[in-house]
């Protein structure tokens, strides 16, 4: 009998064994299998929150087969304590690990509510913005000029919020007084800039912030991105340039920069000026010209007078020869590398040619029809 109750046991124990193996199995698979969402979410995770709450979360809304199962796993992954707060994008079929990976990576919230500042040549905006989980573009909620118009609200209810994100977007060929004008219209920053930095010395980029930053990080930051830029382009430069420096490299990008806006351009009229400080010719340049008068401090507003461009100033790039004794504007990284790495061209002349880009010529004559027909198109558009 009690061989029979011990034979019994034993092929219950083996059983068991191999049925919780089985569960085991499945469970791991379960886990790793591509979950039933079948749309992506945004998914909120609050400061404070842990996995109990998270896995409710999700089950609710279909993004895990079974809310204990996401939480076992979890803890069988041991990284129940990297939560971290924010909100993330789960995408269409994310399986549970690839959730669990997604709540405990860290790192900046990658959907939801994020307000940009962009810093550009003419004014600065704000726009708050928020991601659609579905298309996974952002949709605009609001938009104004922090510098003159009043928040709107959906800006002043987004700014309560623990989660929302805020981007400071720099543009090519903001000047440095500029930068700091605008950084002091945003009230997710705070403190004020030590001095106003070297022209040329912030990198157009974008910039992650959170609310207590101080302006003068921000400066920090801008300055540091710019000067590996700076070291990596003067390392990475071609033979026979005529720059002698640096500050010279980075003079000649912001007159690049500030010359046009065009991708393609950029090295096409790097060589215009390569060529022109080879054979010793003027730049002749109206944005040097410019900012000579303004120093950087706001647009000119007016076309340049014959008096302004006959007048010796060390920025009046029709009278001096050579560079201007500093750069213009904060140049972007293309605008650098073109000024390192120019086309190989005879170009020494160029002139706008009606779509945004420019005509290049190598002789005054070729460059005086280049002129008559841009007059054309300026006198067409002024009688329609």
């Amino acid at each position: 009998m009690w061989r029979s109750i011990a034979s019994n046991a034993l092929s219950f124990f083996v059983v068991a064994i191999f049925l919780a193996g089985g569960v085991l199995l499945w469970s791991q698979r379960e886990f790793s299998a591509p979950g039933p969402l079948t749309e992506a979410i945004c998914l909120q995770v609050d400061r404070g929150s842990n996995f109990s709450r998270v896995s409710k979360d999700l089950e609710e809304r279909g993004a895990v087969s079974s809310g204990f199962l996401f939480r076992v796993g979890a803890d069988y992954s041991d990284k129940t304590d990297e939560l971290k707060a924010g909100s993330f994008l789960v995408s269409e079929g994310a399986s549970m690990a690839e959730i669990v990976d997604i709540v405990t990576r860290g790192g900046a919230s990658t959907c939801g509510t994020e307000v940009v500042y962009r810093i550009g040549v003419t004014r600065v905006s704000a726009e708050v913005r928020e991601l659609d989980p579905t298309t996974q573009r952002f949709v605009e909620k609001a938009k104004f000029n922090p510098a003159e118009d009043e928040a709107p609200t959906e800006y002043k209810r987004v700014r309560e919020q623990g989660d929302t994100r805020y981007r400071i977007a720099l543009a090519e060929g903001v000047t440095s007084w500029q930068v700091v004008e605008e950084l002091k219209a945003l009230d997710v920053l705070e403190g004020s800039v030590d001095e106003l930095p070297v022209e040329g010395s912030l990198a157009p980029d974008s910039y992650e912030v959170r609310p207590g930053t101080t302006r003068q990080a921000v400066i920090s930051d801008m300055q540091a991105r710019q000067q590996a830029i700076i070291d990596e382009a003067w390392a990475n430069r071609v033979d026979g340039l005529p720059l002698e420096s640096k500050d010279e490299m980075l003079t000649l990008a912001s007159i690049i920069e500030k010359e046009t806006g065009v991708a393609e351009e950029r090295r096409l009229v790097a060589s215009v000026f390569i060529n022109r400080l080879n054979r010793g010719m003027r730049l002749q340049t109206d944005p040097t010209v410019i900012y000579g008068i303004t120093r950087g401090q706001g647009a000119l507003g007016r076309g340049l007078r014959q008096s302004e461009l006959r007048r010796e100033t060390p920025y009046n790039t029709y009278v001096i020869d050579g560079l201007p004794p500093t750069p213009i504007a904060n140049p972007g990284r293309a605008a650098i590398m073109a000024a390192v790495d120019p086309e190989d061209s005879n170009y020494v002349f160029f002139v706008a040619d009606g779509t945004g880009g420019h005509a290049f010529a190598e002789t005054l004559d070729e460059h005086n029809r280049n002129v008559a027909r841009w007059r054309e198109i300026e006198a067409e558009r002024a009688g329609q």
